[in-house]
């Protein structure tokens, strides 16, 4: 179970250290958009800075695959908000973002949420479970996409609205959650299948599951959508909403896809249920949209006639 904590950890700074690489890479790129993928695409991938996010983001992808093999989904969720401080510090001290204090209250009470599911752990007696139906998978997944896609689109009509007020990438971060809630599902998914004896029936059966092409779908998907997302909003915001959605996500409708039971000592079972509240509490509390600049002083509004 220990060695599962352990990958979980590494996985989050691969994470993080991906996500502040490539964010650093697009703000020196000329402004990109969903409604260009195959620009998007020839931009990022001549960025060096870019290509190294990326491969961080990718040996990210591994040690989540063995996080899956044992550790019970819901803990493994709790386990990677933490990295959320990791993403915050790097943000800091290499993207010179700044967080408000509304924002480092959230960042408390997430590794609060962590330490409540590291608690609720017990060796032995959490169930990793190895399959779930294909029928239910889709059943989850396919309107999650969907909404998802919506939601991104939504908010990119509106940020071409006059007047609005700044984003602070809320939305985004919620569309692009779920579909990597829908990726971590394919994960789990993929991970279970490698525990087929022999290489070639695993293969077979990887094939003539779903989680193939679901990670086919969210990964191209997710490429694009998140990358402009992180373009034009804080890395120390988006990716933060955008984890703690998947996370919530895959912990709960994960658990019951896979009927993983959840842990019936009540003190455990109180801790894991206590940190998936908190974590929900703490998205709902994000605010929405940064401040408004203000104007030099010494200088007056302009107002039209």
């Amino acid at each position: 179970m220990w060695w599962g904590v352990a990958a979980a950890l590494l996985a989050n700074t691969l994470y993080s250290v991906g996500f502040v690489l490539e964010k650093r890479a697009l703000t020196a790129l000329p402004e990109v958009t969903i409604r260009q993928p195959a620009r998007l695409l020839g931009l990022v991938v001549r960025s060096p800075l870019w290509i190294g996010g990326s491969l961080s983001l990718a040996a990210g992808f591994g040690a989540q695959l063995a996080v899956y093999r044992t550790l019970p989904i819901a803990a493994a969720q709790g386990i990677f908000v933490s990295g959320l401080v990791l993403l915050v510090l790097l943000s800091a001290r290499l993207l010179g973002e700044e967080t408000t204090g509304r924002e480092r209250f959230a960042l408390g009470a997430i590794l609060a949420a962590l330490l409540m599911v590291v608690l609720s752990l017990k060796q032995g007696s959490d169930r990793v479970s190895q399959d779930a139906p294909y029928q239910l998978i889709l059943l989850v997944c396919v309107p999650s996409l969907a909404a998802g896609v919506w939601l991104y689109g939504s908010a990119e009509r509106r940020t071409r609205h006059r007047h609005r007020m700044p984003t602070t990438g809320v939305e985004y971060g919620v569309a692009v959650g779920l579909l990597y809630g829908v990726s971590s599902l394919a994960i789990k998914g993929v991970s279970s299948s490698l525990t087929s004896s022999g290489l070639g029936s695993a293969v077979v059966e990887l094939l003539r599951s779903p989680y193939p092409y679901l990670l086919l779908f969210t990964g191209a998907f997710g490429l694009v959508m998140s990358q402009a997302a992180l373009q034009r909003c804080r890395a120390s915001l988006i990716v933060p909403v955008c984890t703690t959605v998947t996370c919530l996500y895959t912990a709960v409708l994960g658990t019951l896809s896979f009927g993983e039971s959840l842990p019936h000592d009540p003190v455990r079972l109180a801790l894991r249920l206590a940190g998936t509240v908190l974590a929900v509490a703490v998205l709902l509390s994000m605010p929405k949209h940064d401040q408004a600049p203000q104007p030099p002083i010494g200088t007056k509004e302009l107002t039209p006639p």
